[in-house]
């Protein structure tokens, strides 16, 4: 293996000459994109020879230096790899890049953090000026996974323009609690809709030459002492949901880096977790890149290391010393140490390998349209009564009411923020858009705090009356949540929910423009003309709302979470964010709409919903078989159309459905479950047949007492829906199940389920009457009886025969039968 010396410009001279490119493309020729995984995959990499090497340099290696580099080994021809933050866009400060110290910018990268300090706008003035597209929750509502390999290709090329090498993202946390602070940048509460669209920014960057860092690994889902809560799930959910985000996006994107979390997971800091990082991570799931740790999220680097985190990011010298001194005396072998820096070493090849791919244009312009497309494609329409919209040239006078009009709150607050190159402002957009036909008028509404005095309430209603149409930019309070604060509650800005009510008194056209950061409460929602959820659009966001309103672009954004009608109904509401250092995700299996369904509850808006301005039909569902067998696929079609007058895009969703379980059914499983799904465009009577393919692992849950995902026999529902609440087409499959591995016996299992193991009747009447000098047919008899007792099997034989029976007798027993039936 070949390690080349490839200096990187500094940030300052890069920043220079970004400053000078305005909105043109850098000056840089070819686009075209690399083969999938044309940088390498981690799979096809030999071991480095680490011979050269002492131990100081490995401990270096696996450390990093400065905030965002990691260290350089020049007479050895290693260099450093750059990487920045950046889940929906490049957020590049120069400073932090060149100074080099584990104190020089600790008090930057806190303040970045830290919501409770404020001053977001200043922060974000430090970096440089790059393209914001849609924060991950608003593109989950696009459902639409080649747009997301066109963002990842857009930010890729940003990243070159920086020498940026790996770009630190995705995250894929799932969305369990509206109130999470950080839930604006993660995708979804279903873990295949996070994956997928998560596995097609990966690979949009990595086709391109950046390495992404997938995190955060895992159940991270609150702000509240994040750094020591101690996220307690059970094995099957943590299987099923919270890991298996991350399991299929690896599958299907190979990410150069996972990133660990802060958090405790059932008692261990995921940094430091062997069952984590090395049985799941490495040995069941096969990711052979490179593991690294959130920022000083490493609390004790040894076991750490020793875990299977290979890079401790960034510098810390006191961790190094702690590294060095468990090394010196053997608690820490060498072979642990090898083993981080052979994965720290693939790093380094990968983003070498990338180095010598074609130049890559950073068409900032480009970029920007991008941003509009998505944030447009992102919108969700939740009512639209009578056809309100879309709006037309002939509306005559529209009043335009909110500062989000004027000063959008385009994303969210913490290391994801990023400096946007341009903003368009949607009042701008919308004069732009309607043309000189419409006359508009605006009012800021309230003040910048969200209150609004009554003399300024009383005239914008005097204007609303006056006006043919409404338009009201609403939001959340600004700078409460976000990175390291939780949201206290779903509500709006107070002011805004009295003034839309209001509005709706006099007004029957009110139409209004949602900006927040996950779910949120809408008393006033059945009293207006139409409300669309815009998200954190980025800065695309004032052209993409005015192209939904005016028609130009039809809305197809679907909810990747369920709103719940109040946040008592949230499935997290009794446990949430836990209280003593514990967080207990008391929910199990049922997060989201899976909760919904099990109980009952009717959601404001389910999982899936979204509103066209067209209308869609479905038909002609067709299985390529009414029985699935061992070691078989599921190949499932159906048609839709378009059945009204405008082009659309439509998000058909594929579920599995459960008929209708007894209510303490063992084991417990989801009324439906997403298992895939497909962004359909047509124009007007256009139709099309949409295929899928289900694989045996759909079909399976993770059995806790085998430890393996198992395919129960079952008659299943095979269904087609425009939301998890609008099934339109289903028919029934019946699955043929896997052979079980009988359940492991010992002295406190109860005797019915005993001598309903294979072998167990033979082997305990043998033995029984051994034991007794009863014939065996009384044996038998005897184990029979015991069959209705809820003790277990040894206290129950005991007590029928009137005296203690041999414990280590009878467990012998029991083993035999265990490894008789292939139990270990």
């Amino acid at each position: 293996m070949v390690f080349r010396s490839s200096p990187v410009p500094s940030a300052r001279a890069l920043g220079e000459g970004v400053g000078q490119l305005g909105s043109k493309a850098a000056e840089r020729p070819g686009d075209e994109p690399a083969a999938r995984h044309g940088c390498g995959s981690a799979a096809d990499d030999r071991s480095p020879d680490l011979s050269a090497l002492t131990r100081d340099d490995k401990i270096d290696l696996v450390s990093g230096r400065g905030l965002w580099r990691t260290a350089s080994l020049p007479r050895h021809h290693i260099r450093s790899v750059l990487m920045t933050d950046g889940t929906n866009g490049v957020r590049f400060v120069p400073a932090q890049i060149d100074d080099v110290g584990e104190q020089a910018d600790l008090g930057a990268f806190l303040d970045t953090v830290d919501t409770a300090r404020g001053e977001t706008a200043l922060l974000l003035g430090r970096s440089l000026p790059m393209t914001c597209f849609p924060s991950g929750a608003t593109m989950g509502c696009s459902w639409d996974t080649a747009l997301m390999y066109e963002v990842g290709r857009a930010l890729a090329a940003e990243c070159r323009l920086l020498g940026v090498q790996v770009l630190l993202g995705p995250g894929i946390n799932l969305r369990r609690c509206p109130l999470a602070g950080r839930g604006f940048e993660y995708c979804s509460e279903d873990p295949v809709l996070t994956a997928d669209m998560a596995a097609g920014l990966i690979n949009g960057l990595q086709d391109h030459g950046v390495g992404a860092s997938l995190k955060h690994l895992a159940c991270n889902n609150s702000e509240v002492e994040r750094t020591s809560m101690d996220s307690v799930v059970e094995r099957r959910a943590l299987h099923e949901l919270y890991l298996y985000g991350f399991e299929r996006a690896i599958a299907r994107s190979d990410p150069w880096t996972v990133m660990t979390s802060y958090n405790r997971l059932n008692g261990v800091q995921t940094s430091a977790d062997p069952w984590l990082l090395t049985d799941i991570v490495r040995k069941r799931w096969g990711y052979r890149g490179t593991v690294i740790s959130d920022w000083h999220g490493i609390q004790d680097r040894p076991a750490s290391l020793l875990a299977g985190n290979d890079l401790d990011m960034p510098q810390s010298d006191a961790r190094k010393r702690r590294l060095r001194t468990a090394l010196a005396e053997g608690r820490v072998p060498d072979a642990a140490l090898d083993g981080a820096c052979r994965n720290v070493l693939r790093l380094i090849e990968r983003c070498d390998r990338a180095a010598a791919m074609p130049p890559l244009a950073a068409d900032f312009d480009a970029h920007h349209a991008l941003a509009r497309k998505i944030a447009a494609r992102s919108c969700v329409l939740l009512v639209n009564r009578d056809d309100l919209l879309p709006l037309t040239a002939t509306c005559g006078h529209w009043l335009v009411i909110g500062s989000g009009a004027m000063e959008p709150r385009i994303q969210g607050v913490g290391s994801a923020g990023v400096n946007p190159r341009q903003c368009d402002i949607p009042l701008d957009m919308l004069r732009q858009t309607a043309g000189a036909g419409v006359q508009l008028s605006y009012h800021a509404g309230w003040a910048d705090d969200g209150s609004i005095d009554p003399q300024r309430r009383q005239e914008a209603l005097e204007m609303a009356a006056r006006a043919d149409t409404v338009l009201v930019f609403a939001g959340t309070p600004p700078d409460v949540s976000g990175e390291n604060a939780d949201r206290p509650d779903l509500a709006l800005i107070p002011a805004h929910d009295d003034f839309i009510a209001a509005l709706a008194g006099i007004h029957p056209r009110v139409v209004v423009v949602l900006t927040h950061p996950d779910a949120v409460i809408l008393p006033w929602v059945g009293s207006v003309g139409a409300v669309i959820s815009a998200g954190y659009a980025g800065q695309g966001f004032g052209g993409a709302i005015a192209d939904i309103l005016l028609g130009v672009e039809n809305p197809s954004g679907k909810l990747p979470v369920t709103w719940p009608a109040r946040l008592e109904d949230s499935p997290a509401f009794l446990g949430y964010p836990g209280e003593h250092g514990t967080h207990l995700y008391r929910e199990g299996i049922f997060v989201g709409y899976r909760y919904f369904d099990a109980r009952r509850i009717t959601p404001l808006f389910p999982f899936g919903f979204g509103l066209s301005y067209t209308r869609f039909s479905y038909h002609g569902l067709r299985l390529d078989r009414s029985v699935l067998g061992r070691n078989q696929t599921l190949s499932i079609s159906f048609t839709i159309r378009n059945d009204g007058p405008v082009y659309g895009r439509e998000i058909c969703q594929l579920y599995l459905g459960r008929p209708e379980a007894p209510r303490r059914a063992i084991p417990a499983h989801p009324r439906r479950a997403l298992k895939s799904f497909a962004c359909v465009a047509l124009a007007p009577g256009e139709s099309r047949v949409v295929d899928f393919v289900l694989t045996r692992r759909d079909f399976a849950y993770f059995d806790v007492v085998l430890d393996e995902w198992f395919v129960p026999e079952a008659v299943l529902s095979i269904e087609i829906g425009a939301s998890s609440r609008d099934i339109l087409l289903q028919t029934e499959l019946t699955v043929a199940g896997d052979s079980a591995l009988p359940r492991r016996l010992d002295l406190h299992t109860p005797p019915g389920i005993v001598m309903e193991t294979p072998h167990a009747a033979a082997e305990l009447t043998e033995w029984l009457a051994a034991e007794t000098g009863a014939a065996p047919a009384e044996a038998l008899a005897i184990l029979d009886r015991c069959r209705t007792s809820f003790l277990g099997l040894h206290d129950t034989l005991s007590w029928s025969l009137g005296r203690e029976l041999d414990e280590g007798a009878l467990i012998q027993v029991l083993e035999r039968i265990n490894r008789e039936n292939g139990i270990p």
